[in-house]
């Protein structure tokens, strides 16, 4: 698939898109200095991509589109140039492949990747405030977007802009942003209990409230599924798994570890269960709750 899409102008940032997904507390690695990030890539970055950095950092929007930042020391964060191209590729041609590549000007320069491996680019022809959205997909096809990186990020996550290469949100859920910030992840396996299912979940969320959905998984026959949820007050990031014995997988702040503990044990009661293991999110038994793993670091 290729050709153009998303046609809306270019605009600056206009907090549009804080006012439809909340920003994190504390963004991670969204501080630093821009001129030796445009240093390092050898040409200006756009304001309202500035501005997308400082407020929501590194992270993720609803689970498929990974924002970069040119900051930190992580090796999966950065902004680079688009060298080569996708692995698996056959040879290019100009018709589908139509961009420059590094170090011809007006190359791809990479701000964001996805969950698919896609790579989110800027095509780097002109003034960078004009530099259109340029998604390419892991398997090696393309779209434009005429717009630049807020608001194709504020476009897709209000449903205006469409595209045949990345996935969408399930309907009716608010997007939302996670920090890529260190998370210790924890899984209880739980007796079955006298209730059913849907009451174990909503006594769950009751206990940890305020919460918000974050998607449902059921299988063909509802033998199995997955209720996604987070918290609002703590970042803590939240799966329930309706399996047999069912479960409830948790992400969190590792200084949150003993509050975590006593919260979960504390619904666990409530939902008339007993806690049967509490595993790494790898499926490692551990001695108890705060038992440090290589998983962990």
């Amino acid at each position: 698939m290729t050709g153009q899409a998303g046609q809306a102008g270019q605009t600056g940032y206009d907090d549009t898109l804080a006012r439809l997904v909340t920003p994190p507390a504390v963004p991670v690695d969204a501080r630093g200095g821009w001129d030796a990030a445009e240093t390092a890539v050898g040409v200006r970055l756009p304001d309202d991509y500035k501005r997308l950095v400082a407020t929501y950092g590194w992270g993720e929007f609803c689970d498929l589109l990974y924002l970069r930042t040119p900051f930190g020391t992580s090796e999966y964060n950065g902004i680079e140039w688009q060298r080569t191209y996708p692995p698996g590729s056959p040879d290019p041609d100009t018709e589908r492949y139509p961009y420059p590549l590094h170090p011809a000007p007006g190359g791809l320069l990479i701000w964001g990747t996805t969950m698919d491996a896609d790579r989110l680019c800027w095509l780097t022809d002109g003034e960078p405030e004009e530099w259109p959205v340029v998604v390419w997909s892991s398997e090696g096809w393309y779209e434009t977007h005429r717009t630049g990186a807020a608001g194709f990020i504020e476009g897709w996550a209000a449903g205006r802009i469409r595209s045949g290469l990345l996935g969408t949100m399930e309907p009716d859920l608010a997007p939302w942003f996670n920090a890529f910030r260190p998370r210790v992840d924890r899984c209880l396996r739980l007796s079955e209990g006298p209730l059913p299912h849907e009451e174990r979940l909503r006594l769950l969320r009751a206990a940890l409230a305020p919460t918000t959905d974050r998607g449902t998984w059921r299988s063909e026959h509802d033998e199995m599924g997955q209720d996604h949820f987070a918290t609002v007050d703590t970042d803590w990031l939240l799966t329930y798994d309706a399996s047999r014995p069912h479960q409830i997988r948790i992400g969190f702040p590792p200084e949150d570890s003993e509050h975590v503990r006593r919260r979960l044990y504390a619904a666990a009661e409530l939902m008339e269960c007993r806690v049967l293991e509490v595993l790494t999110a790898a499926g490692t038994p551990l001695a108890a709750w705060d038992t440090v793993t290589d998983e962990d670091e």
